[in-house]
């Protein structure tokens, strides 16, 4: 998947960037409270990618 492609569906979850680090932007949900890393890799895996999404979109249990 495209780096491009994550990004605006880590948007569509309603996360946010947080910080730009030296290898990873950090987003973060600002609803459930979640933190993960993106990777600036111009393609990303899709498991990877997947597993990211799924991490942002969790809700507060």
């Amino acid at each position: 998947m495209k780096r491009v492609e994550l990004i605006r569906r880590i948007h569509a979850t309603g996360s946010v960037l947080v910080r730009h680090g030296s290898k990873h932007d950090w987003y973060r949900n600002p609803e459930t409270g979640a933190y993960q890393a993106v990777p600036r890799h111009n393609e990303i895996k899709e498991r990877l990618a997947g597993r990211i999404i799924k991490q942002l979109s969790k809700s507060r249990e």
